[in-house]
């Protein structure tokens, strides 16, 4: 394949290994960060970091001429901006200024933009009610995206399952602590390894046809109590114990939207084959 241009707007836990895999594609990458301490950390690997903040519409005037784009911005609570201000106008403003020759545009959104589906599978076609603000936020962003005149025609929405994997295991020192993990009896978690995430961007952003749309998960939702009595076992702690969650804590409200996510359409439409099918194989190679 021949190399291309990718910018990274948001170059953070899922941006800093695709901007790795792109480049030993031979691709030229272009990661946005806010920090010049961290485009210094970039260039040393041989990108070409742009200083841009997506709440600040004047550091977004000069974006290069990239022929991919994915926008993967994390949440940074002490920056003082609001979810919506990052996800939904943090997205507006990059629209705002994307230069034309962008053939790609892939939004790396969250499965939190749907409601309670009672235990049941949900694919891309189920209705979106998102309980919390940070789904809220997410929705309305991938709404500025698929009403846009230009990029809605030539852009992928990434429903991101729960991303875990190196330094990323939740609850992980509480476990090995011992303190009871605040998590309700049944409903399901969903995941995705950070690898495996990745390699759901590259096939989106190389794709020749595509759906607006795609669920990226493992395929395989476990019981929250039986994933955090694996990562026991795995580290050798103690059994776990469990408590119910304050009911307005967001562990409370991550429980209260009980669904499973299909990852069908991408595996038959993009060929998506995770390298870590379940969350057993996943914890395995980070924990053993």
């Amino acid at each position: 394949m021949e190399s291309r241009s990718r910018m990274i707007i948001g170059c953070g836990y899922v941006g800093i290994p695709l901007a790795a895999a792109f480049h030993a594609a031979g691709d030229m990458v272009f990661p946005t960060t806010r920090s010049q301490q961290r485009a210094r950390q970039f260039e040393q690997h041989g990108y070409r970091p742009q200083i841009a903040d997506v709440t600040k519409p004047e550091t977004l005037r000069s974006l290069p001429d990239a022929d991919t784009v994915v926008f993967a911005v994390g949440y940074d609570s002490a920056s003082g901006a609001s979810r919506e201000d990052v996800y939904a106008e943090g997205l507006k403003n990059v629209l705002d200024h994307l230069p034309e020759a962008t053939r790609r545009l892939v939004f790396v959104s969250t499965t939190g933009v749907y409601g309670d589906a009672d235990g049941q599978t949900v694919d891309e076609l189920a209705p979106c009610d998102p309980a919390r603000p940070g789904g809220q936020a997410f929705l309305k962003a991938e709404q500025y995206l698929r009403n846009h005149p230009v990029w809605s025609n030539r852009s992928v929405i990434l429903r991101m399952a729960g991303i875990y994997g190196p330094k990323r295991i939740p609850r992980s020192a509480d476990i090995q602590a011992g303190n009871p993990i605040p998590a309700p009896g049944g409903g399901a978690l969903n995941l995705i390894h950070v690898d495996d995430s990745v390699q759901a961007i590259r096939l989106a952003a190389d794709a020749e046809t595509f759906s607006p749309i795609y669920i990226v998960s493992d395929g395989t939702p476990v019981d929250r109590r039986d994933y955090y009595k694996e990562v026991a076992r795995l580290l050798h702690a103690p059994e776990p114990t469990f408590e119910e969650p304050d009911p307005d804590s967001p562990a409370a409200k991550r429980a209260g939207s009980d669904r499973k996510m299909s990852n069908q359409r991408l595996v038959t439409e993009l060929g998506f084959q995770p390298k870590y099918p379940s969350y057993r194989e996943g914890l395995a190679a980070i924990l053993s």
